[in-house]
């Protein structure tokens, strides 16, 4: 923990600013499970055009600490965390609260986990079985009452007229967004965000800045952003290692970026789901980092509350 990391210039960093880029691989698990599902791929600029290391065996907490340590050495630095910053406007109102960075603190003061503990009496957090609640989704987010259970940060995902690109609005196309109401069950990202917001205040107090609630700027200051892997990674079934070793040759034969990797990081990549998600995730972010320097605070009050996720893509 006490390692010290150094970075030399080179075109990547000249033409973006960045001297190093994050991708998180994030977990909601409670355990000591985190350590094995937490990943980081991590690019460090340098004068053979970046070096990518791919990490794991920290808690959220060790992480936080980690990536504020790396910051005050490569404070040019973005971090992507693939859970939701925030949940949907209405809820936020319905709290009494204006902005996202007001839910953190009510989430790390103890009601996030309230949220999740199995006695929880509020029913709209479904997917665990409790005194009160009984798993399945409930009424008040299914028909055509479903979309109050997404942000538009979700919704947003699907607007693929927005997108210039071809091979961008090909990987949207079949994505379906989970709702941060969800704790448990297949795809379920509540309970990762949840516990997932109380550390974003830890690197906002250390100077982060968090997009799109504050104003990036990284020429001085590291920046965070919210991503989801699955819209990295594109069309692949990343459960399988065959389908994981074929993605990764197929991208090493077409990518510079790719072909650059050590064996360590590949086979790393190969034999771990939650591997392969941080790696993939840092390697789109660097190849499009270029486009970090023109992201802008929101003017949008829904935003404000809510937050956006990052698309490679969209806001450059």
């Amino acid at each position: 923990m006490g390692k010290k990391f150094r970075w030399v210039d080179d075109r990547g960093m000249a033409e973006s600013g960045l001297q190093r880029v994050v991708g998180v691989d994030w977990s909601g698990d409670k355990g000591p499970g985190q350590r094995r599902k937490i990943w980081a791929g991590v690019w460090t600029a340098s004068s053979k055009g970046g070096k990518v290391t791919l990490e794991s065996g920290r808690t959220r907490e060790e992480l936080m600490a980690w990536l504020v340590e790396m910051s005050r050495e490569t404070p040019r630095m973005v971090v992507g965390f693939d859970f939701s910053f925030s949940y949907p406007a209405w809820f936020l109102r319905e709290l009494g609260i204006g902005s996202a960075p007001e839910f953190w603190e009510l989430v790390a003061g103890g009601r996030g986990e309230e949220w999740l503990h199995r006695d929880c009496e509020d029913v709209r957090f479904w997917g665990r079985v409790g005194p009160m609640r009984h798993g399945k989704k409930p009424a008040e987010f299914s028909g055509e009452h479903a979309h109050r259970m997404l942000r538009r940060a979700e919704t947003v995902l699907k607007v693929r007229a927005e997108m210039t690109d071809p091979l961008q609005v090909a990987k949207i196309a079949g994505i379906a967004p989970k709702s941060v109401f969800q704790i448990g069950g297949a795809g379920a990202v509540g309970t990762a965000s949840l516990r997932g917001m109380p550390g974003l205040l830890v690197l906002r107090t250390a100077g982060f800045r968090v997009w799109p609630y504050d104003q990036p700027d990284v020429k001085r200051a590291p920046l965070v952003v919210e991503i989801y892997t699955r819209l990295m990674t594109g069309a692949v079934t990343k459960s399988s290692e065959v389908a994981r070793t074929a993605y990764l040759a197929k991208k090493r034969r077409e990518s510079a970026l790719y072909a650059g990797l050590s064996r360590g990081v590949v086979a790393k990549a190969r034999a771990s789901e939650d591997a392969f998600d941080a790696l993939v995730s840092a390697m789109v972010m660097v190849e499009h980092r270029g486009e970090f320097a023109g992201l802008r605070k929101t003017e949008d009050e829904v935003f404000r509350m809510e937050g956006q996720t990052w698309v490679p893509g969209l806001f450059g």
